[in-house]
């Protein structure tokens, strides 16, 4: 069992989720009384961008009904693949074709709680967005309202419309630079939920990852800049140094991963991704980890000594609508 909680933000601001956002059954059964578990899926979450992960939902809530309310269900959506090319479309079509096709293949049992367009589509100023998601919100679509890989200025814009719950960004000791800074800053101000997603640099800070021979065959990672092998070799001792940290406390480096992350603020939920109920239940208590001031100064030293090699993703030459 683990003890701490968190509250969501914006229009979810009554609503109590685990500290940690994590797989399904496993963590749901480890939280406390009355507290959800923040889950987080997208309409293209499957090798091949298709509704693979909502499908797999369906399927847990058909074998689980009881276990719809006690999970708050946030989805991304509004990407065009059209023409080959994979492009955010926020307008009022592209939002209600996602959000249909989200709950078509949730089936009946679980409604969306939060919808999130998973980029800012640059053809539609954020008032817009706003309005059409407000309007498809007022229906009965979906009861809450986020943003992902949103920059501090949009999320205040976006907010000022109508009340963001959560925004969704990349945070790791390895990815935490001007932009999260600003976002975080700014969600902490406004009380909005920052939904950290890979903690534990895709995996790379857990330390089981010392050459691109340790990627599964046909493991996206392997196009990523910061697994180029000379980047490997030299964020490894970022990972050695953690490590050591990790282990005077008595916890996993992926554990003060999480630690660190949700130390960041208080409307952080770090949000690390495991197919293992026993790695499940590992990082929910990262969540309950306290950081004392030298450990967070040790760690500061170590992110200081050592700058991250490599660009997020596939660098500055691939467009992913990044801090739209």
């Amino acid at each position: 069992m683990v003890s701490q909680s968190i509250k969501l933000g914006g229009t979810a601001a009554d609503i109590s989720v685990g500290r940690v956002a994590v797989a399904i059954k496993a963590g749901v059964d480890a939280l406390p009384a009355g507290t959800k578990m923040f889950l987080n899926s997208g309409e293209f979450y499957d090798s091949k961008w298709g509704t693979g992960n909502l499908q797999l939902l369906s399927r847990f809530y058909n074998k689980y009904p009881e276990y719809a309310d006690k999970t708050f269900l946030s989805v991304k959506g509004a990407m065009s693949f059209a023409g080959g090319k994979i492009a955010p479309d926020c307008s009022m079509e592209g939002l209600r074709r996602s959000v249909d096709n989200i709950q078509k293949e949730l089936g009946p049992i679980k409604k969306l709680d939060l919808f999130q367009p998973a980029r800012i589509d640059r053809n539609v100023p954020v008032e817009t967005l706003m309005n059409n998601l407000v309007a498809l919100l007022k229906e009965g679509n979906f009861s809450h309202i986020g943003l992902s890989e949103c920059n501090a200025n949009t999320l205040r814009k976006a907010h000022s419309i109508y009340p963001i719950t959560a925004a969704e960004i990349e945070v790791s000791p390895w990815a935490y630079e001007k932009e999260q800074k600003a976002v975080i800053s700014t969600a902490t101000e406004l009380n909005i939920s920052v939904v950290a997603y890979s903690p534990l640099g895709q995996g790379f800070l857990t330390g089981s990852i010392k050459s691109l021979a340790d990627l599964p065959e046909g493991d996206h990672r392997a196009g990523y800049e910061r697994f180029k092998e000379e980047n490997i070799k030299a964020n490894l001792a970022i990972v050695d140094s953690l490590k050591a940290i990790a282990e005077k406390k008595g916890i996993t480096p992926a554990q003060l991963a999480i630690a660190w992350v949700a130390s960041l603020g208080p409307t952080m939920i770090p949000l690390p991704g495991s197919s293992k109920a026993s790695r499940t239940l590992e990082n929910l208590q990262g969540g309950d980890v306290e950081l004392t001031a030298e450990e967070l100064k040790g760690i500061a030293d170590v992110l200081a000594a050592h700058p991250v090699a490599g660009e997020r993703y596939y660098g500055a030459a691939a467009d992913l609508y990044l801090w739209g």
